[in-house]
C-alpha cells in the first residue's frame, strides 16, 4: 500500500512525497517520488503498483546499449548478407549524433528530426531508404536481442514523415538508351581500351547488360560454372527480390546477343565478367560525362534490355523468363514501348563484343539511308 506525505518547501510551497513498498520474494522493494500535487502522486502510486503486480516486473532489465552499438550488431550478426548500400547507410546512421542515445530513449520525435536533417541535399527517396534500412534494425533488437528499441516508434516517424513529404516513394525511371547514345558510348570505350588495355572491357560488359536484362552486381557475380550454354541460360544467384536475396537463385535466359558476348570472354577466371560494381558504374558515369549524355544510368541498360523484349512480342511469362521477375507488377514499369520489333537487330556493334577475347576495333557508323 502506498503512502502519501506533505512536506513544506523552504519557498513555502507543499510537495508532495509518494512512496510504496512492494515485497518480491522476501525482499522489500521501496521506490518514491515528489510531486507538486496530491492528485498526481495518488495517480503514480496506483500506476506503480499495477506495474511491479505484472509477472516479470522484477526480473532483470534488458542491457539499453546505444542505438549504434545495436546497429553495429545488426551488421556483424545479419547471416543475410547486408548489401553494399544498406551497409554505407547503416554505418553512416551509426556514427550520427543521434545513433549515441540509448536505444530506451529514442522516440518518434528524435527519427523525425533526424530525417529533416537528413532531408537537407537529399531527395525525399533517398531519405526514405535511409529509414529503410534503419527500420531492419528496430525489427528485430527487441525480440533478438532484448535491446528495448521500440519498433512502433519508428512505424509512427515513418507516418509523420510521409505526411510532411519528407520521405517519398522512389520515382519510376521511365529512361532508355537510344541507338545513337550507345554508339557513341561503344565509340568511346573502344577508345579507353585502346590506350588502356588494362581497364575493363565496357563494350562487352555494357552490351551484355542491355541484352542479358541482367543487373551491374548479378554480372559481376556470374561464374563459368553457372552458364548452360547448351539451353541458353544462366544461373544468377542471389537475386534481388523484395524481402529475399541471399540464396535466391533463379535459372534466366540469356538471349542469343548476350549469349555470344559471353562465349567471347576469355575463361581466364571463374567469374564470367571479374570485375568490380565500382569500377564499372564509375567508367560508365564518367563515360556519359564526357559525352554529354544527361540522366543516363547503368541500370537504365536493364530497362531498355526488358523493354525491347516486349517490343519483339515477348509475352510476360517469356520476357520473365529472360529478365527474373516474379510478378507482373513489376515488368509494367519496363512497358514503354517506342515501336515494334527489334530495333537493335542490324545495331553493327554487336559484331564487335561478340569478337573472341573481347578485341576492340572501330566500326563505320550504319549508312544514313536518305529518304
Amino acid at each position: 500500500m502506498g503512502t502519501i506525505q506533505a512536506r513544506l518547501r523552504k519557498d513555502g510551497t507543499t510537495a508532495y512525497q509518494a512512496q510504496i513498498v512492494v515485497r518480491d520474494k522476501g525482499k522489500a522493494v521501496r521506490e518514491q517520488q515528489t510531486f507538486d500535487r496530491k492528485a498526481a502522486a495518488q495517480a503514480w502510486i496506483k500506476k506503480r503498483e499495477y506495474e511491479l503486480g505484472q509477472p516479470g516486473a522484477f526480473d532483470p532489465k534488458p542491457a539499453d546499449v546505444l542505438l549504434s552499438e545495436a546497429i553495429e550488431r545488426y551488421v556483424s550478426e545479419s547471416k543475410r548478407a547486408v548489401g553494399r548500400t544498406k551497409a554505407q547507410v547503416l554505418t553512416a546512421v551509426s556514427r550520427s549524433e543521434f545513433a549515441a542515445q540509448p536505444c530506451s530513449a529514442v522516440r518518434s520525435a528524435d527519427i523525425v528530426a533526424y530525417a529533416q536533417e537528413l532531408s537537407k541535399g537529399r531527395k525525399p527517396q533517398t531519405v526514405a531508404n535511409y529509414l529503410a534500412h534503419l527500420s531492419s534494425v528496430f525489427a528485430i533488437a527487441r525480440p533478438a536481442w532484448g535491446y528495448p528499441l521500440d519498433d512502433a516508434q519508428m512505424a509512427d516517424a515513418q507516418k509523420v514523415l510521409k505526411r510532411l513529404g519528407t520521405i517519398s516513394k522512389s520515382r519510376q525511371r521511365t529512361r532508355r538508351p537510344t541507338i545513337e547514345e550507345m554508339d557513341r558510348l561503344m565509340e568511346h570505350f573502344g577508345k579507353v581500351r585502346r590506350r588502356r588495355p588494362d581497364t575493363n572491357p565496357m563494350q562487352q560488359i555494357a552490351a551484355f547488360a542491355l541484352f542479358s536484362t541482367r543487373r551491374q552486381d548479378e554480372i559481376t557475380r556470374i561464374r563459368w560454372a553457372d552458364l548452360d550454354e547448351a539451353h541458353s541460360r544462366v544461373l544468377v544467384r542471389d537475386m534481388k527480390n523484395p524481402g529475399d536475396k541471399a540464396g535466391n537463385d533463379v535459372w534466366c535466359e540469356l538471349p542469343l546477343e548476350a549469349l555470344a558476348i559471353i562465349k567471347a570472354m576469355p575463361r581466364a577466371k571463374a567469374e564470367i565478367f571479374p570485375f568490380s560494381t565500382d569500377a564499372i558504374s564509375a567508367a560508365f558515369t564518367r563515360a556519359c560525362q564526357v559525352l554529354g549524355i544527361e540522366d543516363l544510368h547503368f541500370h537504365d541498360l536493364r530497362h531498355e534490355g526488358v523493354s525491347r523484349l516486349f517490343e519483339m512480342g515477348r509475352t510476360v511469362p517469356l520476357a520473365a523468363s529472360v529478365s527474373g521477375h516474379r510478378s507482373w507488377q513489376s515488368l509494367q514499369r519496363y512497358t514503354h514501348f517506342r515501336e515494334v520489333g527489334d530495333r537493335w537487330a542490324e545495331w553493327p556493334w554487336l559484331a564487335v563484343v561478340s569478337q573472341p577475347s573481347g578485341a576492340n576495333r572501330r566500326i563505320p557508323a550504319p549508312p544514313v539511308t536518305e529518304p
